[in-house]
């Protein structure tokens, strides 16, 4: 990592040093969010920002995003979190207390094509993404200039569906040194195991077009051109088991006509492949999205 951004990073902890957020998912009832508050409120905790949502009043969930400023926040916040777990056993909250000035590490994951990771680096450098980008690996040599020229440690690290198994255990032996919070999948085109998904729950972000499942497989745009599609767009999501069906983080379209051949579409697809996913990993990193089932609540 280099020293502007370093030096960015510093900025953000000593700005971000008492600001902490607070999630919460639990069966609805009346008093959580008066609670929620009296509890922050008896440690001098002062709320800049609180979003929530219930999918029915009566029988429903109830989620909820708190985001506080509470001075001494480091020496407390063991003892908050020690007297908001009797809070959570009561109301049968599942919840997250997480701290600002902890900037998540995050390791991006590439194969050949390039766009989706350059607006990673893009928005990473304009502190647009906060975050400590830790590595990049690839199973292709096409990131590496790039990468290194911004001094974030490249791997290369040749893949297919016949070493799948001994090439993730490289993968998560550099995850577990580097003490990874995040990973991005930056049109990685490989895919991963349910041992490496599981060891990494909602914490794998992937992104690909919206043609599916209407074009499964090799070739979408020639065969989304083919049908004379209208909309086109893009899907970012956590990863699961079932291949490419991860709870929704973020999602966008463009519209086309019959104008635009092949190689059109597939420029505005990488746009809009670009901008989605860099929305859904940036509202991981600010802690806006509560997974709920197979779906996601987006603060």
């Amino acid at each position: 990592m280099n020293s502007f951004i370093k030096d960015q990073i510093g900025l953000f902890q000593e700005r971000n040093q008492n600001r902490g957020r607070l999630l919460v998912s639990c069966p609805d009832q009346p008093g959580i969010v008066s609670t929620i508050s009296k509890f922050l409120y008896s440690h001098n905790a002062n709320i800049i920002e609180s979003s929530q949502y219930s999918t029915n009043p009566e029988g429903g969930t109830f989620f909820i995003r708190i985001e506080f400023e509470c001075r001494g926040l480091k020496e407390k916040a063991k003892d908050m979190e020690l007297q908001f777990s009797g809070i959570a056993e009561e109301f049968s909250m599942e919840w997250n207390l997480t701290h600002v000035y902890k900037v998540k590490k995050a390791a991006i994951f590439v194969s050949k094509e390039l766009h989706c990771l350059l607006e990673l680096l893009w928005e990473w450098q304009s502190g647009d993404l906060m975050a400590d980008i830790a590595l990049v690996i690839s199973n292709h040599e096409e990131a590496r200039d790039v990468v290194e020229s911004l001094d974030i440690p490249f791997y290369y690290i040749p893949a297919n569906k016949d070493i799948r198994e001994q090439v993730e255990e490289q993968q998560l032996q550099l995850l577990k040194e580097y003490d990874i919070d995040l990973i991005v999948l930056a049109r990685y085109m490989q895919i991963l195991t349910p041992k490496f998904v599981a060891a990494n729950p909602n914490k794998i972000i992937n992104i690909h077009h919206s043609f599916l499942p209407a074009f499964i497989g090799a070739r979408p745009y020639e065969r989304a051109y083919g049908r004379g599609v209208k909309l086109i767009g893009a899907t970012s999501h956590y990863v699961t088991n079932n291949l490419d069906e991860g709870p929704i983080i973020e999602q966008d379209i463009s519209r086309v006509d019959h104008r635009d051949d092949v190689d059109r579409l597939k420029k505005i697809g990488r746009s809009i492949e670009r901008s989605v996913l860099a929305r859904a990993v940036r509202w991981h990193l600010e802690d806006r999205i509560i997974v709920h089932e197979n779906k996601t609540i987006v603060f």
